[in-house]
């Protein structure tokens, strides 16, 4: 089962690369946490964008997290808004199913 990690250092472009590539599922990356606005910038760091107050820090992903959790974690770690998408990015997916089937 993939799985990979995010941090501070991270960018956007990589955090939306890896995602797919661990997953296959899509991942809609935002500028504030309640996923409203505008979308964050692929050349930003998962740092730059950290909402004030944020803890940051690393945080690994497995395939069996459920995608509501997921959403939820990153909203606490780096108060930025995520939403997973299906593969081709047309729909979001359910945050009852896990990270691996939203791929699918």
């Amino acid at each position: 089962m993939a799985d990979f990690k995010l941090d501070g250092r991270m960018k956007v472009k990589s955090l939306k690369e890896n995602f797919k590539k661990c997953f296959g599922a899509s991942l809609r990356v935002y500028k504030s946490e309640t996923c409203k606005g505008a979308f964050a910038d692929d050349d930003a760091t998962l740092a730059s964008i950290r909402a004030e107050g944020a803890k940051g820090g690393d945080l690994v992903v497995k395939g069996n997290m459920q995608v509501g959790n997921f959403e939820k974690k990153v909203a606490e770690l780096y108060g930025i808004g995520v939403q997973v998408a299906n593969a081709d990015d047309s729909k979001l997916a359910d945050n009852s199913i896990t990270l691996v089937a939203a791929g699918k």
